[in-house]
């Protein structure tokens, strides 16, 4: 599903079938996009992510939400009736992170940086100049 935004500041979106549906009342300053061996095993390729409060996102159709422990740090958010990959919370953490891939178009969206790229995977290359960093992200320099 598709849609605008409820107004110019809110992002909308869920998953294919529609049986999740969510809002976000404030638009985050962009994406990122990890590479690590869960997000392309969930995803079936990278990672693409908006990180919010948690607290901030209204669940406006969630009776097919689901939640997997994918490890002892998080668990992945999604929709048991269609398998859509929507959301990631860390362990203990206030934020939350949502699939960039699940939200209404038009976001308005510039993905910022490149997340966990010491171990992205072999059959692809990153090539534009947005910041990369080997591990979690901007609280890390990123390589020379």
């Amino acid at each position: 599903m598709t849609g605008a935004p409820v107004d110019d500041a809110s992002l909308g979106g869920g998953c294919l079938c529609g049986a999740v549906r969510f809002t976000v009342p404030h638009r985050p300053p962009g994406v990122s996009t990890c590479h690590c061996g869960q997000c392309r095993r969930f995803h079936g390729h990278v990672g693409a992510y908006i990180v919010v409060p948690g607290d901030s996102v209204a669940i406006t159709a969630g009776d097919s939400l689901a939640w997997y422990h994918s490890s002892a740090v998080g668990r992945r958010g999604f929709c048991r009736t269609c398998g859509s990959s929507l959301f990631w919370r860390g362990e203990g953490s206030g934020e939350l992170e949502i699939a960039a891939g699940c939200l209404d178009q038009p976001t308005g969206l510039r993905t910022l940086s490149h997340t966990f790229v010491a171990s992205k995977g072999d059959y692809y290359e990153i090539t534009d100049d947005l910041p990369q960093y080997p591990a979690n992200g901007p609280g890390e320099t990123p390589p020379a």
